[in-house]
């Protein structure tokens, strides 16, 4: 009877924690202390406005800082697949789109070309024979790796090296940046190796990330903390007036 009990509770905890997260759509993310929001006029154009929120322990948002200007992907954005829920009115992010994806997602490790950066976030050095995995389908797909420690034949197809000062005739965009974890299941053709990361003007869009200036990317990695359990937040301003109430994101006028 004892067990039986227990077995009763557990489920219906469960179905509690289910209907919890189904009645509030923000509650993947209920530990989010930090927000990068980055909000674009439409879903095809690639200037967009960041901006960065804090709060403490679930209080209303708070914003630090000062409006940046950053460029997002040449197609745009879709929406992509991280902690929000999956939403069906709008294009979906796909891989080699060119879109960067829309929703929220997890801030994960920082890195970039020098062996130390200012940052509490956990950081990667990147060496030559660090890649990004771009090829649907395969065990790695989605993940940086070495091919140093798994081997040439893992990461085979692979367009992303992360030395691109190296690889990409001295390109810098990947001199400090940090990972959006965008679809971190690898699920199939949803789309890869998305980063924030240098811009290479304030015209010219990614293949699917967010870029900016050297000073506003050191900025974030100096703020964030991996302990406020920081969040990255993409949309257009006409999906951000229409979830920022049941998302509880910050208040920005008409999303700008």
């Amino acid at each position: 009877m004892r067990n039986r009990l227990t077995i009763l509770l557990t489920a219906g905890l469960a179905l509690a924690g289910s209907a919890i997260a189904a009645n509030d759509p923000s509650a993947a993310w209920s530990n989010a202390n930090q927000m990068v929001l980055v909000t674009v006029p439409d879903w095809n154009t690639i200037e967009g406005t960041l901006r960065t929120y804090q709060r403490e322990h679930g209080d209303a948002w708070h914003e630090v800082g000062t409006a940046q200007p950053v460029v997002i992907g040449h197609g745009g954005a879709a929406w992509g697949i991280g902690l929000s829920p999956p939403q069906h009115d709008g294009p979906q992010k796909r891989e080699g789109d060119g879109r960067s994806p829309a929703g929220v997602f997890r801030i994960g490790e920082a890195f970039g070309y020098a062996a130390h950066a200012d940052t509490a976030m956990p950081y990667r050095a990147l060496t030559a024979t660090d890649w990004c995995m771009d090829v649907s389908g395969t065990p790695l797909y989605n993940r940086i790796a070495d091919t140093a420690k798994v081997g040439a034949a893992a990461l085979a197809g692979s367009s992303e090296p992360m030395r691109r000062d190296l690889h990409v005739h001295g390109d810098q965009a990947y001199r400090l940046g940090f990972v959006i974890e965008h679809n971190p299941d690898g699920v199939a053709h949803g789309g890869s190796c998305i980063f924030a990361h240098l811009w290479a003007s304030p015209t010219t869009g990614t293949t699917g990330c967010t870029a900016m200036t050297p000073a506003v990317m050191q900025r974030l990695l100096a703020w964030l903390k991996p302990q406020a359990h920081p969040v990255f937040v993409l949309l257009p301003q006409d999906e951000y007036a229409r979830l920022h109430n049941t998302w509880h994101l910050p208040a920005v006028q008409g999303g700008r």
